[in-house]
């Protein structure tokens, strides 16, 4: 039963023992306990801001990033905006060359006819002459042999010379 109802020299000894103890600990235990845990505290501050820093930084970036892809695709849109131009105008010019070098064809082609044309009209009326002579000729010849076989040969000649 000592031990439940303790002296009072035990508890006198005992509360020194621990004032020493807990002079001891201050001294040389908390100190250094306190400054570690000021410490881990100032880390985990500094850690907070510089990951507070980066999400800025990120969100920065982010947007930078953003905007450049804007201003990509809206330079992209031009390009193939300015492009779908120039293959228009290049198109239209080539139809344009085209219909006209068409025309200038069609003309040579028209002149062409005009002059095979021209040339067997001629060509036509060249045989219609020498057809003409040769009758005249044959009929000059037979006029002077004989009078009514002349006639007689002119009906066969015209004939002969009927065209369709």
């Amino acid at each position: 039963m000592e031990l439940v109802t303790p002296e009072l020299g035990l508890v006198f000894w005992t509360t020194i023992s621990f004032l020493i103890l807990l002079f001891i600990l201050k001294k040389f235990a908390w100190g250094p306990i306190m400054g570690s845990i000021t410490e881990r505290e100032q880390f985990i501050e500094d850690a907070l801001q510089k990951a507070e820093a980066a999400k800025e930084e990120m969100a920065r970036l982010t947007n930078e990033n953003d905007q450049l892809l804007k201003h990509a695709r809206a330079e992209r849109d031009l390009i193939l905006k300015e492009a779908k131009q120039v293959k228009d105008q290049i198109i239209g010019e080539a139809k344009d060359a085209a219909q006209k070098e068409g025309a200038k064809m069609l003309e040579k082609a028209r002149i062409e006819i005009d002059s095979q044309k021209a040339i067997a009209m001629a060509d036509v009326k060249n045989l219609v002459a020498e057809l003409s002579i040769e009758i005249a000729e044959k009929v000059l010849r037979t006029e002077f042999e004989k009078a009514g076989k002349q006639d007689e040969l002119v009906a066969d000649l015209l004939k002969q010379v009927k065209l369709n």
